[in-house]
């Protein structure tokens, strides 16, 4: 995997757990310089051959992603898809295309049974369901109108036909990587978590005792709300 096209990347704000200068998430800060990775989920420079130019990683989602260069010389980031490998050809179009994987077309032009990914819920606007690791999504029934898509967790999306789709089932990606130092949580901006018996009273409602105690009541945040789940629903 190469490294990133900083032409078509930009550089993320580091919030440090912060809003309106603020902690709103504690342990969160100190983190490297992140690039944004700008992926085209529109699909939408139609009938112009593309070619995989490289395979990416990045760091901001769970899925590898695939440089492509068009004829007209310009290139762009889309997530990859499963048997999509370099060199490869893909185009996108509004009009009948291949049905493989890394093609995108409207949801009119696709068989039903068709696994597909990246599909847009109005017309012309961006890809937003399926772009996880893994996910894949089924067109289940079509008519002239609009179609119904079932989602990987069983739920059914009704959705217009001129809706844009991209063809196969998102590569998976091995996330369950041991970390070998705590400086790996630092890089990803991950401070050190002290536990609230191992404080003092004034810092947390399970702090002080003599020895070590266990809180002496429910588990709950610093500021004494229950984490253990309780009931939130207004009288």
């Amino acid at each position: 995997m190469k490294n990133k096209l900083k032409s078509i990347c930009i550089i993320k704000n580091k919030k440090s757990g912060r809003s309106r200068g603020k902690i709103s998430v504690r342990h969160i800060g100190g983190k490297t310089k992140n690039f944004y990775r700008i992926i085209d989920f529109k699909r939408n420079k139609y009938n112009i051959l593309g070619i995989v130019e490289s395979i990416h990683y990045d760091p901001n989602r769970n899925a590898k992603i695939a440089l492509i260069k068009y004829l007209d010389g310009d290139k762009k980031y889309i997530i990859k898809t499963n048997e999509l490998e370099v060199s490869d050809k893909i185009i996108s179009s509004l009009n009948n295309v291949i049905l493989k994987p890394g093609n995108s077309t409207i949801i009119k032009n696709i068989n039903v049974g068709t696994l597909i990914n990246c599909f847009e819920s109005i017309p012309k606007t961006k890809g937003i369901f399926s772009r996880s690791a893994g996910s894949e999504s089924e067109i289940i029934f079509k008519n002239n109108n609009f179609g119904i898509i079932k989602l990987s967790s069983g739920i059914k999306k009704k959705i217009s036909i001129n809706c844009m789709a991209t063809i196969g089932k998102i590569c998976t990606f091995n996330l369950n990587k041991k970390l070998y130092k705590a400086g790996q949580n630092r890089w990803k901006g991950i401070r050190p978590t002290v536990r609230g018996v191992a404080m003092n009273p004034v810092d947390h409602p399970h702090g002080g005792g003599e020895g070590k105690t266990s809180g002496g009541r429910h588990s709950c945040s610093p500021w004494g709300i229950k984490t253990k789940g309780y009931k939130t629903k207004k009288k």
